[in-house]
């Protein structure tokens, strides 16, 4: 991946004076109205390298941070609260039976800048660019190379001729428009759906519904890089890190000084000047890259680590201003193991569902938190796979798998396989995720073999080979987390629904990986799509989600939480369950002390804070 990023951003050169990369450390501040201020690099850290920016083509979360800072389509979400704001639209309509939406788009929403247009300069955007980018996300192939792979959980069953011309691409370029999809003006777009969707206008927020162009895929294909959103795509490269001189990824992006959007002060966003983003697969080492102000924010900190950089650093969160705040929060986001149900072992041919249900029985969440993970989880996965995350939805409804090691041994037993005997070895395939994951594996193993004496094999290996087996079956089990793409709980139920698993083995299955199929899921599924009230929706999903659990095709694990250590003179940049980021109203200020006040003594900069320091 880095090699190809690399060659093809030699090759295109598409950063043009406009859009010249500033240095990466932070400069001058430039005062903006409501006393804020532009400027600075604000520098990230991922664990896990991204996959792909090609809009139809990101499916791991990684991506996704990276590509909405650069893409951006008819709305976007409030990273505040996860409610829908405008973004290329300005206003909307919605027809009272729910299914027509009619957008009216902004003026003056230009691409990046870039080579594939005349001069270099970014044309402005306009309502013939949405048809043309909604059509390629209903297209099966976008080229002999390019798989589509977001349409299933994106328009497919909810956009009026979605299936149709999806079907239809799988010949080549349909010869006729999407039907759902009506060019009013240049800046006014509808788009009419088989049904009400309450999730629908959540999914136009996602990067797989940016609008892109088409001088720019002509060019670069699924390399593609040009959007049009707040920063754009300057450089990825390697370089060695100063401490260990071993090499690490960086990736940056740099300001789009064309960006459409101003604050309420009426200050053209963003106020950043770029964004770095490092790739070290090591929390100690980003720990200490946050401590001497080379990270911006740290995501994802075992309780453990948490305690021990408040209590060794306390003055940095009591002083006034702090230096450091702390930020806790539960998470829309899952972890869990997929077995694959057309192995052996694990088919609803032979006696799968009891292998299954007794391999979920045997986990000690409980301990796996506790002992591996330090306390960093919500809490155990013994429900469903829906996170507790969602006002309205109760989860604990859902009856899931306990500790329960005499179940599991009789279930195995049942099963053919007593004590373990003549059961084959199964192999877990993961990816490292700084460690986290293995150490989570490791547990999962000896528990494995303690209570139902079955050896459980680990292969390691990068994400983007565990996505290709994932859904190309090959193999036994696999590590999964989901993050919701949109606050609702069909967004996880999407991961059982049957309809989105190929006839054929041999197809990859890119939603629906573990190739679940129960017709009375699906059922469910549907009619909580349609259902007209919230009440009515989520009892089907409720229904549905017990029905999937009832045949283990999963083994759920934990729920997330989050600890996050931010920098105090970050603003605007807010924590929320979906680890949804928006930089564009991001900015750097030091805050100011009054005078009279020292720094002897404040209260810790949140409530988190202060639980940590009691503790």
């Amino acid at each position: 991946m880095k090699k190809v990023f690399i060659g093809m951003f030699l090759l295109a050169l598409f950063v043009t004076a406009c859009n010249e990369p500033t240095s990466t450390d932070t400069v001058e501040k430039r005062v903006a109205k409501g006393d804020r201020e532009y400027g600075g690099a604000f520098k990230i850290n991922e664990r896990d390298e991204f996959q792909s920016l090609f809009p139809y083509g990101i499916v791991d979360a990684v991506s996704h941070r990276i590509a909405s800072q650069i893409y951006e389509g008819l709305v976007t979400l409030n990273a505040k609260d996860l409610s829908i704001s405008p973004r290329i639209a300005e206003s909307w309509e919605i027809s009272d039976d729910g299914t027509e939406y009619t957008f009216h788009l902004k003026s003056g929403c230009y691409f990046h800048d870039d080579s594939c247009f005349p001069e270099g300069k970014g044309r402005e955007i306009k309502a013939s660019d949405f048809k043309y980018s909604f059509e390629l996300l209903c297209t099966e192939n976008i080229n002999d190379s390019i798989t589509n792979l977001m349409f299933a959980r994106t328009f497919k069953d909810k956009v009026k001729g979605a299936n149709e011309f999806y079907e239809a691409s799988k010949n080549g370029k349909p010869d006729f428009d999407l039907a759902g999809v009506t060019v009013v003006d240049d800046y006014t777009i509808t788009i009419t759906l088989d049904q009400p969707s309450s999730s629908f206008i959540y999914i136009l927020a996602y990067p797989a519904a940016s609008v892109v162009a088409k001088e720019a895929v002509d060019k670069y294909g699924d390399m593609l890089i040009v959007g049009s959103g707040p920063f754009a795509f300057a450089d990825f490269y390697e370089e060695a890190d100063e401490l260990t001189g071993e090499p690490v990824d960086k990736l940056i992006l740099v300001r789009n000084n064309n960006y459409h959007g101003v604050d309420t002060f009426g200050n053209q966003l963003p106020y950043l000047d770029s964004i770095v983003i490092s790739f070290y697969n090591s929390q100690k080492r980003e720990l200490a890259l946050f401590q001497e102000k080379n990270l911006d924010m740290i995501l994802g900190l075992p309780a453990e680590s948490v305690r021990d950089i408040v209590e060794q650093q306390i003055a940095y969160f009591e002083r006034k201003p702090p230096i450091f705040i702390l930020e806790r929060s539960a998470d829309m986001s899952t972890q869990f193991y997929e077995f694959n149900l057309h192995n052996e072992v694990f088919s609803d041919a032979g006696n799968g569902k009891k292998v299954r249900q007794a391999i979920s029985y045997a986990i000690d969440r409980d301990k796996i938190i506790e002992k591996v993970l330090s306390g960093e989880a919500y809490g155990p996965g013994i429900y469903g796979i829906t996170p507790p995350s969602f006002k309205d939805y109760n989860n604990s409804s859902i009856k899931g798998y306990s500790f329960d090691p005499d179940k599991a041994r009789a279930l195995l037993a049942e099963a053919g396989y007593p004590d373990g005997e003549d059961f084959p070895t199964i192999k877990l395939e993961l990816n490292s995720g700084g460690f986290r994951n293995t150490s989570v594996a490791f547990e999962i193993q000896k528990q494995l073999s303690s209570v139902l004496n079955i050896n459980l094999e680990l292969e390691i290996v990068p994400m983007s080979r565990l996505l290709e087996d994932r859904r190309n079956a090959k193999g036994d089990m696999f590590r999964r987390a989901w993050i919701a793409d949109y606050p609702s709980p069909e967004n996880f139920l999407l991961l059982l629904y049957g309809k989105n698993v190929p006839d054929d083995i041999n197809e990859p299955s890119f939603l629906n990986s573990t190739r679940y199929i129960n017709p009375a899921f699906d059922e469910l599924y549907e009619k909580g799509i349609a259902a007209d009230s919230l009440r009515e929706r989520y009892d089907y999903f409720a229904k549905a989600e017990q029905l999937a659990m009832n045949d283990a095709p999963v083994l759920i694990l934990w729920y997330d939480e989050q600890y996050r250590l931010l920098q105090s003179n970050i603003h605007n940049f807010y924590i929320n369950a979906m680890h949804f980021r928006d930089f564009s109203e991001v900015y750097f200020q030091d805050a100011k002390v009054k005078e009279g006040e020292g720094n002897e003594a404040a209260a810790p900069a949140t409530e988190e804070a202060a639980a940590e320091t009691t503790e």
